[in-house]
């Protein structure tokens, strides 16, 4: 293999991949080309401490800017892939130039899910997916503005809660019965319901949205049922979706994501998929999982690091994620994948209990709010024993 390994991507994975890389050992070259002017940072903050004015740009950084000199990566920010060309083990950029590889790591995360109704592209109509995403919303929410957030899960509730904090005026409207309704069940979403209401948050559920208002610029949400919201702001929190559109034109197989092995491996010789945009095959839960989380983006930049070092490691991961809300931590491990029953241990009414979620006798994950210690066994329960995958 000649040529430098190549990741396209800037993110959490990319700097978990370098890091891991140095410590094997790994002496060829690397450049990493990331679309976003800044190093590779940490995405959670943003809805949650970054967004609350908690947290400075400079603590997102996962990295020292020397870190990359020192480790003789090639950091090309601001810099976009074009296209890639595994035939000639070469990518173009979007300035026509052509990089050749010896290996290729694709890292490109996801991308905020358009909403889908007129109006979405009106002026103080945000998502939130970069840091440049935050200052702009951050610029437009003054205290008192009327901001009206599109989507009830973990993004939508983070928001909402930082939001008020900053003295907005705050609606959340999810189409679904309930808050959470795909990753939890009525009890969290009970608990979440009443949480953000104590709050001074309006939580409407079970009703869509038919279009936003305005000219120019924003002025309102219109919702199935006729009403119209009033809204300075909306934040859209429909979800994400993998950038998978580089790997699809380059022949690579996509399921939900770019599909790969155990070791990180795609369907074309020397090309590696990690993080959000990555589908790989589940023993625990008996298919292919995609998984958007930090905890994804670092165990499986790792697995990578191993197999383009020159060994392979299987990678079948407990997943585990968190929200913060108010004051309160949610962690979750595991998946809910088709469970039929549910055990609350805790106290709800005092907001430190957890929720254990079964299929028949087998448990399959754990949400845990304001009780680590239930979290950290559930994550050791949950876990398979390790497997070897050929090389």
């Amino acid at each position: 293999m000649s040529g430098p390994l190549v990741i396209i991507g800037a993110g959490q994975a990319a700097a978990q991949a370098v890091t891991s890389l140095k410590a094997e050992g790994y002496a060829r070259p690397i450049v990493v080309i990331g679309d976003e002017p800044y190093l590779p940072y940490q995405r959670p903050p943003l809805s949650k401490a970054y967004l609350g004015g908690e947290m400075t740009e400079d603590r997102l950084e996962l990295k020292a800017p020397t870190f990359y000199a020192e480790a003789g990566v090639d950091m090309r920010l601001s810099t976009r892939v074009a296209r890639v060309f595994p035939a000639d083990r070469e990518v173009e950029l979007a300035d026509g130039a052509r990089l050749s590889y010896g290996a290729l790591l694709i890292a490109t995360g996801t991308r905020a899910r358009a909403l889908p109704v007129p109006g979405a592209d009106l002026a103080g109509v945000f998502s939130i997916r970069t840091i440049d995403d935050v200052k702009h919303f951050r610029a437009a929410a003054e205290p008192g503005a009327r901001l009206v957030i599109i989507g009830g899960g973990y993004i939508g509730l983070e928001v909402a809660a930082k939001a008020r904090k900053l003295g907005l005026d705050v609606t959340v409207v999810e189409g679904a019965p309930r808050l959470l309704a795909r990753v939890a069940c009525s009890t969290i979403s009970d608990f979440a319901r009443t949480l953000h209401e104590g709050h001074g948050i309006a939580i409407l559920t079970g009703t869509g949205v038919t279009r936003l208002v305005g000219t120019e610029r924003v002025t309102g949400v219109e919702l199935q049922d006729g009403r119209v919201l009033p809204a300075d702001l909306v934040l859209s929190a429909v979800g994400a979706v993998p950038n998978t559109e580089l790997a699809a034109a380059a022949g690579l197989t996509i399921e939900n994501g770019i599909r790969v092995d155990e070791a990180t491996r795609t369907s074309m010789p020397d090309i590696h998929a990690v993080g959000d945009v990555a589908s790989f095959p589940s023993r625990l839960y008996g298919r292919r999982v995609r998984l958007e989380s930090v905890q994804n983006a670092i165990d499986q930049a790792k697995a990578a690091a191993k197999t383009i070092a020159g060994g392979v490691i299987a990678y079948d991961p407990i997943p585990w994620f968190w929200s913060d809300q108010h004051d309160v931590k949610l962690q979750i491990a595991g998946l809910l994948d088709g469970f039929d029953r549910t055990e609350v241990e805790g106290d709800v009414a005092a907001g430190r209990f957890c929720v254990r979620y079964f299929k028949g006798e087998r448990l399959l994950a754990v949400t845990s709010v304001n009780d680590p210690k239930s979290h950290m066994l559930a994550r050791k329960s949950l876990a398979p024993p390790p497997v070897s995958v050929p090389g």
